[in-house]
């Protein structure tokens, strides 16, 4: 059962989402933006799975909800950045949510990371060390 498996808590690993270049436009005429996983640690990642939604309101008030799309990688090497996904500008005003397990050895490893609504913006753009010369909204 779900309460028997020790869950210890998640160091060294965050999602960044990186605007791209400006040759690619989202159906917003923005440029787009990439998702990556950020493995910091000395180690390998094992069995990574992520799945990621977003959901909230539209401007008119209507209630929304995106496709819950899923991403397996086998492994993800120790001190990389793995692009997950291009996550258009149109959906910035929804809660864009990422849930992320993995195996390391034996032991499994799970964290939601969750970027609020109009949070992923340039104002709140970062350094990002394992992208050299980029920055990103960076959720730790």
């Amino acid at each position: 059962m779900k309460q028997d498996i020790p869950f210890d808590p998640v160091e060294g690993v965050s999602i960044a989402i990186v605007p791209d270049d400006e040759a690619a436009f989202g159906t917003t005429g923005e440029p787009t933006w990439t998702v990556y996983l950020l493995n910091n640690n000395g180690f390998t990642l094992e069995n990574v799975l992520i799945s990621s939604d977003g959901y909230g309101t539209q401007p008119t008030g209507e209630a929304v909800r995106t496709s819950t799309l899923r991403y397996h990688f086998a492994c993800v090497g120790p001190h990389s950045a793995t692009p997950v996904e291009l996550i258009d500008p149109a959906v910035f005003h929804l809660t864009n949510q990422y849930w992320l397990s993995y195996y390391q050895g034996s032991r499994i490893f799970d964290k939601k990371f969750v970027f609020v609504p109009d949070s992923i913006m340039a104002a709140n753009l970062s350094r990002l060390d394992l992208l050299p010369g980029r920055s990103g909204v960076l959720h730790g």
